[in-house]
């Protein structure tokens, strides 16, 4: 995509959350960052946006889901890999990480993180059962949930410092 010439070529609504979008499929990595007292923290993890979330696997005891479940409010950035300034796009949000339990939500969670992240099945072995309690069971992880109250989209292939807040 290359960059507009005028700010009428500007995308707004649709189009910028469309892109938003796009992007966080694309991507697999989010960096967490929580804070405790004076010390910030940030935590890579492999995710699927699903329903307006982005989920994900983690130890209970990781430093980044003990902090973000205390505080209540984490935030998040998603990138794509550049090599210009003309090429960095991304998400920044704030929000909150939140544990998702068994039923209907967790289950298309995985099922679509599974489908993004096809080797997951490999850790678990042949014929293994692919649900969260094997999950938690073999390597201590549970399943949870970035919800992000405010998300800004920032392109700079729209322009230099191109940042607009987004509905996902």
């Amino acid at each position: 995509m290359s960059p507009p010439q005028n700010p009428k070529a500007t995308p707004t609504g649709q189009k910028l959350s469309k892109l938003a979008g796009c992007l966080a499929a694309e991507q697999s990595t989010m960096t967490l960052a929580t804070a405790r007292n004076d010390e910030a923290w940030a935590a890579p993890v492999y995710y699927v946006l699903y329903k307006s979330a982005f989920y994900f696997l983690s130890d209970p005891k990781s430093r980044h889901i003990q902090e973000g479940l205390r505080s209540g409010q984490s935030s998040a950035a998603v990138h794509a890999a550049a090599s210009t300034w003309q090429e960095i796009r991304g998400l920044q949000m704030t929000g909150a990480i939140e544990p998702v339990e068994g039923g209907i939500e967790a289950l298309q969670a995985l099922k679509e993180y599974l489908k993004k992240y096809p080797f997951t099945k490999e850790l678990l072995g042949p014929g293994a059962v692919l649900d969260l309690k094997n999950f938690r069971e073999r390597f201590g992880v549970r399943l949870y949930k970035f919800r992000p109250s405010l998300v800004y989209y920032l392109d700079n292939q729209i322009r230099f410092a191109f940042r607009e807040a987004v509905k996902l």
